[in-house]
């Protein structure tokens, strides 16, 4: 099964490129398939330090090819169904999966980022877009809602006003205006060599340190400060025992 998904590991990084360029990367069934089977082949290479997530050809991805989903709607409605134990189906588990990695997800965007393409880059923990891309909710032209995990991202860096907006307007924006808002982090000329820089920069502090930061800031992000105060002691102190015991060692 041919995927679309290039995934490859090079200087302590793992790249995860969308591999459809004829078709500005619009997502099938077999690459949402193909994104879960990267995220895990990932997790269980201890050497990443950072996941550079990006999109061959014109576009980063024009989001579900609608055309490509209608030929097996068996296999789309097989996808909806959710797993229990892990909280997500299909469609939502190719975006948050990487959200679950220890690592940091840095997404490069260019051209077009579209509908599921636009939730795939909201689940990256930082977003680097090139001046001429351009960002979507397209759902809403074809009657239909985020459902991709976009629920749980998009209002979290925009604020739910522009949210709603984006959403219900289903306009398309360009990169100023995204990073404006809070869509991107930021816009660079070459979103790829900037997500390599700053991997490099990551990857000088410990990997324990990376990952307790990420995790912190996923489970305190909407909760109130007095849970939030918890979730900084119960991350911090494994790594407080940690520096002790190095500190210790070292003497």
């Amino acid at each position: 099964m041919d995927t679309n998904i290039a995934l490859r590991f090079e200087n302590e990084r793992a790249y995860v490129t969308l591999d459809r360029p004829d078709k500005h990367n619009g997502l099938t069934v077999d690459m949402i398939s193909g994104l879960i089977s990267s995220a895990k082949t990932v997790a269980r290479r201890r050497e990443v330090r950072a996941v550079v997530l990006s999109g061959n050809g014109p576009s980063f991805s024009s989001g579900l090819d609608i055309a490509a989903a209608s030929s097996d709607p068996l296999a789309i409605m097989r996808n909806f169904v959710p797993l229990p134990w892990r909280g997500t189906n299909a469609f939502q588990e190719a975006c948050w999966a990487w959200r679950r990695l220890p690592v940091p997800v840095i997404a490069a965007v260019h051209g077009r980022c579209y509908g599921g393409g636009l939730q795939l880059a909201l689940a990256a923990d930082v977003r680097f877009a090139h001046p001429g891309a351009e960002f979507s909710v397209m759902e809403a032209k074809h009657g239909l809602v985020p459902d991709m995990t976009g629920a749980a991202t998009l209002s979290r860096l925009v604020g739910l006003d522009k949210a709603l907006m984006l959403t219900m307007t289903a306009d398309t924006v360009d990169a100023a205006y995204a990073a404006r808002i809070g869509l991107v982090t930021e816009v660079v000329t070459d979103p790829v060599a900037e997500a390599e820089k700053l991997a490099d920069r990551i990857a000088a502090r410990p990997p324990h340190a990376v990952a307790a930061a990420k995790r912190l800031f996923e489970k305190s992000w909407q909760a109130s400060p007095r849970r939030t105060f918890a979730v900084e002691r119960a991350t911090q102190l494994p790594l407080i025992v940690r520096k002790a015991v190095s500190n210790m060692t070292a003497i």
